[in-house]
């Protein structure tokens, strides 16, 4: 990315932070510190209104006098509503994907997948789900559907062992996926978490799941489907650094060097199309459902000048289509979604404005009746938290995927 280009992108965050500020009462946006010596880029967390908040505005407001007068009833009406290019049928689409996760979720708080092939996968399916409702600006204590996100933040807390591994092993032939995910929700929900004893518990697990990523690595630096499989590949190696990313950010201390090991497998695995190879050991063709995880994991990681995340990105403009599976190496198009979403989105406004409504129609286009979206053979769970992920994107409630 241009100097230029984060100029711009400073400028528009600037000026959305403005915008929060008005419309909180002037407590603006908060700022989540990147652990020391992480070198990871801040990020901006927006906290959600809470009896603090409310009584604050309470006493500012007697301080204060009285409130400005109410603005005029059509000068509301033509205030934005949504962000840019979130259609009335997008906003539909993603109230239905939502109605059709909390009405699917299990008792005890987690999800499924449907495929069988090698486990359900309770914890990977439930991390995912949870990511999909905080994406809609829910929290564990607030928003329509923070009861089914403390549900889900409570059986991944449960899915915890000794070891640090997050994961159902009965279930979850690939616990390292469950794992990752795991990482990714938890560290997310915890700086909404309002309890003080439950913020304490996710923390608990995340420092152990941290020191079990940290022990897995392979001696190239990524991870295979098993903490104890001493092997590595692209997809798997992702869901670690993307876990141990939101960690750090939230405050998780993570040793430095296990975040560049691992980057420096992704630059280890380019080809010189552009591409990422299915593994540092065997090489071969590239795989862009893998290739856009490292686009925007280097992203993740601030390498948003890196040449070789550069060459991937344009890599995957050619090789990856928003109009179905065909064309998407093994049919892993929602996959490849999620990853390419947050590159195209973390990558600029061209980008995004290029690549966004064509994924969002397409979307809207192949939900189902009942609100939700098939993925790729996983299930119904997997397909529609990545869709609503993807959809969710402009609202900027994930401080993992803000610009």
């Amino acid at each position: 990315m241009s100097a230029e280009g984060r100029a711009a992108l400073r400028e528009r965050d600037a000026a959305r932070c403005a915008r929060t500020s008005a419309e909180a009462g002037g407590l603006g946006c908060l700022r989540a510190k990147a652990s020391e010596g992480s070198g990871m880029p801040a990020i901006r967390v927006p906290r959600p209104a809470g009896p603090i908040l409310t009584v604050s505005l309470a006493l500012a407001a007697c301080i204060a006098g009285p409130a400005a007068p109410r603005m005029p009833a059509a000068a509301e009406e033509a205030a934005p509503s949504r962000p840019e290019m979130i259609t009335a049928e997008a906003e539909q689409a993603i109230r239905r994907g939502e109605e059709f996760l909390a009405r699917t979720q299990n008792r005890d708080g987690s999800w499924r997948s449907s495929s069988g092939g090698w486990g359900v996968y309770p914890c990977a399916m439930t991390s995912l789900g949870g990511v999909a409702l905080l994406a809609g600006g829910n929290t564990p204590t607030q928003g329509r559907y923070a009861a089914n996100v403390r549900k889900a933040v409570d059986y991944v807390l449960g899915c915890s062992s000794r070891t640090g591994l997050i994961a159902r092993i009965e279930e979850e032939q690939r616990p390292m996926y469950g794992h990752g995910f795991g990482m990714l929700f938890l560290a997310e929900a915890y700086g909404m978490e309002e309890d003080i004893e439950r913020q304490a518990a996710i923390r608990r697990v995340l420092t152990r799941a941290v020191a079990l990523t940290a022990k897995s690595q392979s001696q190239h630096g990524g991870w295979l489907y098993g903490p104890d499989d001493n092997g590595d590949e692209g997809s798997v190696t992702v869901t670690q650094i993307q876990g141990l990313r939101a960690c750090r950010n939230a405050g998780i201390k993570v040793p430095k060097s296990v975040i560049e090991r691992a980057c420096k497998y992704l630059d280890m695995c380019a080809n010189p199309d552009g591409g990422i190879s299915y593994s540092y050991s065997s090489r071969g063709s590239s795989r862009p459902a893998i290739t856009a995880a490292a686009v925007a994991t280097w992203y993740n990681a601030g390498a948003y000048d890196s040449p070789l995340a550069a060459k991937a990105l344009e890599y995957c403009k050619k090789q990856i289509s928003t109009q179905g599976a065909h064309g998407v190496f093994g049919g892993h198009y929602f996959y490849s979604h999620l990853y390419l979403a947050q590159a195209m989105w973390l990558s600029g406004d061209a980008n995004w404005k290029e690549y966004f409504p064509k994924m969002r129609d397409q979307l809207i286009k192949i939900q189902s009746a009942q609100g939700s979206w098939q993925g790729d053979g996983v299930g119904e769970t997997y397909g529609t938290a990545i869709a609503l992920i993807i959809l969710r994107l402009p609202y900027q409630y994930l401080p993992i995927m803000q610009r």
